[in-house]
């Protein structure tokens, strides 16, 4: 199971199947070594509550095994719905970005449009001026307003060149202003290119948001129950062979434990006992030997002849010294 759930997590991380199967390896047998420790090393004791003490640091240790070990495969289970669940948040992280890059772009386009309609509206103010001059000199043409006199007289000749001149000014105002509206909307269709060009750069950023940590984090939005239960199987497979231990009586391994525990204790115990012997036993001996010594006048004449010559060279060292200084 801890290799299976090892295996999985690493290959939503390294996306290759040998590197998360050596590494699920790896993990699996570290698992099971570090379950057969944990029943391995605990002992029976005749007293309940020593051997309950004894054992709350495994069983916290197997409940971390166990959320260890079922969290991968919770994200396997439970697939599809997780697919969903990313799915719903690329959605939504693809539309906060593509806003997000907009605010970039959004004024200049804004301010582009203003203009685009600014120069626009001069073409239409300008040609509602032409159309009022057009219908002034027809009017006064046929003698319904101005002087109402019918023909084509001064008046009409001087408003008729009013209107001339205004759709002179008409005509080269619009081929101006469709120069400048061209060169704006080109400026627009290039923002528009570097906003397509930014949305395309970092929607892949979003298409692979879907790692080991975006898909735990997608688990913990879907309903928790069916989750807790399959943590409930992993902890009582990983707390199982601990319960079973506590509460079985003491069989033939405890004894052979216990009996082969207490030989090493006794050997370890035999061992120290001996160190403090020949240690004591070396200390009577050297005290003896000292003794003994002291009572030899062979050694005493000697060290009072080296006694004897240190202090005639301390002495003559004492003299020269004073001798210098007079």
């Amino acid at each position: 199971m801890a290799f299976i759930a090892a295996s999985y997590a690493l290959y939503t991380v390294f996306d290759n199947y040998f590197t998360a199967a050596f590494f699920g390896l790896i993990w699996g047998m570290l698992i099971f070594n570090l379950d057969r420790f944990i029943v391995s090393t605990i002992k029976k004791k005749d007293n309940f509550i020593d051997e309950l003490l004894q054992v709350s640091p495994r069983i916290i240790l197997a409940i971390i095994i166990a959320i260890v070990i079922s969290k991968p495969l919770e994200l396997k289970i439970f697939e599809k719905e997780i697919d969903r669940v990313l799915l719903e948040q690329k959605n939504a992280y693809t539309l906060a970005n593509k806003e997000q890059i907009a605010t970039q772009y959004t004024p200049a386009i804004t301010t582009l449009d203003s203009e685009i309609s600014t120069l626009k509206q001069e073409i239409i103010t300008k040609e509602t001026e032409v159309n009022t001059l057009y219908e002034t000199y027809i009017t006064e043409a046929e003698g319904r307003k101005g002087t109402e006199i019918i023909g084509k007289g001064p008046v009409y000749k001087e408003k008729r060149d009013k209107h001339d001149t205004a759709l002179a000014e008409l005509s080269e105002l619009k081929k101006e202003n469709s120069e400048k509206i061209f060169a704006l909307e080109t400026q627009k269709t290039e923002l528009a290119a570097k906003y397509k060009d930014q949305v395309s750069i970092s929607q892949p950023i979003i298409d692979n948001f879907d790692g080991l940590m975006a898909r735990v984090t997608a688990l913990n939005k879907l309903p928790w129950l069916p989750s807790f239960f399959i943590f409930l199987l992993f902890l009582a497979i990983e707390t199982s062979p601990i319960f079973a231990k506590l509460f079985s009586p003491k069989g033939e391994y405890d004894f052979r434990s216990a009996d082969l525990e207490n030989e090493v204790k006794t050997w370890v115990e035999q061992k120290e006992a001996q160190r403090k012997i020949m240690l004591e036993t070396d200390h009577v001996i050297n005290d003896k030997v000292y003794g003994d010594l002291s009572e030899e006048e062979e050694l005493y004449a000697y060290k009072k002849k080296i006694a004897r010559e240190m202090m005639k060279k301390q002495q003559d060292t004492f003299y020269k010294r004073q001798t210098g200084i007079l």
